[in-house]
């Protein structure tokens, strides 16, 4: 039996072992499993790939960076942005290696660059974890200016007391990456004055579950074009399945 998984703390949220089981039903692909494994320290996963017959995870919060200390060989891209969301696990002979990459990266530009339109000035980036520093390589590969905002104050980031509406006028494109209104907190959105958002702005949330989220429902009602996590959620999904049975990755 082929094994594969996701790893983070909590997984209650996740949507992963629903969309691979459906994908090997659906596509008729035998011998495979895929299970949540809710690791509540990172170095659990020393033990975890004990399991000689696991062949590949999927990392999400809050372990996307945290994990780089335990991976082998890194894709440009993950070494590039300090995060790895996809683990290929490597045997060979009697040797286990961990190979990562950044299937986030194709599941971001695939989201956003429908929608990208010139004239955006600049884009408001929420939060400044693994899933926001794929945000910003994906931003800076298309030209799109960024702020950075942080609940707490860092250098070159803002903090959220700290947004104008001015800036939030001149930032067409907002992006979610923080882990705010995901189930079951679902009533919870980021701290934004909501009021100067307009027809204008595309809001996009990394978050999935919900579809709609309470940052997401707010932009809706203020004419934003929103974009919810899923496609993000299928796109790199898929990629993660091409890394694992790539045998040149």
């Amino acid at each position: 039996m082929r094994k594969f998984g996701l790893i983070g703390y909590p997984l209650g949220h996740s949507f992963s072992r629903k969309y691979f089981s459906e994908k090997f039903s659906r596509e008729h692909i035998e011998n495979c499993s895929y299970e949540n494994y809710p690791l509540t320290n990172i170095g659990q996963l020393t033990d975890l790939i004990k399991d000689t017959d696991l062949e590949g995870l999927n990392v999400t919060i809050p372990y996307k960076s945290s994990v780089i200390k335990y991976i082998d060989k890194a894709d440009p891209e993950s070494d590039a942005i300090g995060a790895v969301n996809v683990i290929k696990i490597h045997r060979r002979n009697n040797k286990t290696e961990l190979y990562g990459f950044n299937s986030d990266i194709m599941g971001i530009r695939d989201t956003i660059v429908p929608v990208i339109i010139s004239g955006i000035k600049n884009a408001l980036v929420l939060g400044t974890g693994g899933s926001s520093k794929a945000v910003c390589f994906v931003l800076k590969s298309l030209s799109v200016p960024y702020t950075l905002i942080s609940r707490e104050k860092k250098p070159s980031y803002l903090t959220y007391s700290e947004i104008t509406p001015e800036l939030i006028r001149n930032s067409r494109l907002i992006i979610n990456t923080t882990p705010l209104g995901m189930f079951p907190d679902v009533n919870s959105k980021p701290d934004l004055r909501y009021e100067f958002l307009g027809r204008k702005h595309i809001l996009f949330d990394l978050v999935y579950n919900p579809e709609m989220t309470a940052f997401l429902k707010t932009g809706q009602e203020r004419g934003c074009t929103v974009l919810s996590g899923l496609k993000m959620l299928y796109s790199q999904a898929e990629r993660s399945w091409e890394i694992w049975n790539n045998d040149d990755l």
